[in-house]
């Protein structure tokens, strides 16, 4: 039962055989911890923030891993309160969280977990029919709530190589220019004509 609220004394009595009800039904495949009332038998996380839900289900196997929570409200606490004081905290467990509701109060409860964007994995409606109670599946979120983001180290951009430099190509040395033939042939001529014009002193003019 939620602290701040106080049910009339027949709600409390049937909000308390729901709950048994429901205990028999999960038990077959759960291990389906009980909290009629003010009772806190079994927890869900630990210490101050522990939470009591009417019911907590979890793995029959080693560790008892939870597998569902579920809370059972009657026409006095299906209300703006009650579902931030109770369901918002259930919505953000990695378990299912089933939530049952007079059949009057369907219509209510959707519009409180739109308002306050409270995931519910089920909504069950319950209405009494002579000492029988009828349970009926209203909604399902088929949507598994958005897990919030790690942060994540900052990783540094390693550096980038750099481009690697081209080394110059080794140049052979000049080698000399031979001599240019058409000097030579230049410098000869001149030489030649001159030698040319002088007459030979072995002749005599007759």
């Amino acid at each position: 039962m939620s602290p701040i609220l106080v049910r009339p004394v027949r709600e409390q009595l049937e909000h308390d055989r729901i709950i048994r009800l429901l205990q028999g039904k999960w038990r077959r495949k759960y291990e389906a911890g009980m909290n009629p009332g003010a009772e806190q038998n079994a927890a869900v996380g630990a210490g101050p923030t522990a939470m009591y839900p009417d019911l907590v289900l979890t793995s029959t196997e080693r560790g008892h891993r939870l597998q569902g929570v579920i809370e059972v409200e009657t026409g006095e606490s299906v209300n703006h309160l009650e579902a931030l004081s109770q369901w918002a905290h259930f919505g953000k467990l990695r378990a299912p969280f089933h939530l049952y509701v007079p059949a009057g109060m369907v219509d209510v409860a959707r519009r409180l977990c739109e308002e306050n964007q409270i995931y519910v994995s089920e909504i069950w409606s319950y209405h009494t029919i002579g000492d029988q109670i009828r349970f009926t599946l209203v909604h399902r979120n088929r949507e598994a709530p958005a897990a919030a983001p790690r942060a994540r180290p900052a990783q540094t951009a390693p550096p980038r190589p750099r481009p690697a430099q081209a080394t110059p190509a080794r140049t052979r040395p000049a080698e000399p220019a031979p001599p240019r033939r058409k000097a030579a042939a230049r410098a000869a001529k001149p030489a030649a004509r001159k030698a040319a014009k002088k007459p030979a002193r072995s002749q005599k003019r007759k």
